[in-house]
């Protein structure tokens, strides 16, 4: 297992399966070489397919493949309790499972596209202990990571 952890959201995700370039799509293809480990939770499983099927049917076969390719680890989403517990992390209430789920696993980096939910509110990343960035902040970071520097 890779040392480099990412969790990434829906947005993410989707982001890295519909495109055939970008950062997402970079992360993705890192996984897929094994140099980062990608943990999603079954609620990002759930989102991102049901917003594949809804915009771009036709990716739904790029979906499936790259949860084989990268070896995407699914963890459990939070028990009700733990969600209660963090239910002030971060504003917007359907996150907190996200925010949990990344907190639990002990990711180093929680990638999201929702700048002005997770990235623009610093009391999100001092709250949860997470290092939260866009698809391009994180693979900066893996570069930076993966170069010793």
């Amino acid at each position: 297992m890779s040392k480099h952890s990412l969790f990434l959201d829906s947005s993410a995700l989707f982001a890295g399966v519909i495109s055939a370039n970008g950062a997402s799509r970079a992360l993705l293809l890192l996984a897929e070489a094994k140099l980062v480990t990608i943990t999603i939770s079954e609620q990002v499983l759930a989102e991102t397919g049901r917003a594949i099927v809804r915009k771009v049917p036709r990716a739904l076969a790029n979906y499936r493949g790259a949860l084989r390719a990268t070896g995407l680890r699914i963890v459990q989403d939070p028990k009700p309790d733990q969600i209660e517990t963090h239910k002030d992390i971060i504003a917007h209430e359907a996150n907190v499972p996200i925010v949990v789920a990344a907190m639990q696993v002990k990711t180093d980096y929680l990638v999201t596209f929702k700048r002005r939910r997770f990235i623009d509110d610093p009391d999100v990343a001092a709250h949860s202990g997470l290092r939260i960035g866009t698809p391009g902040d994180a693979l900066a970071w893996v570069r930076e990571a993966l170069s010793g520097t």
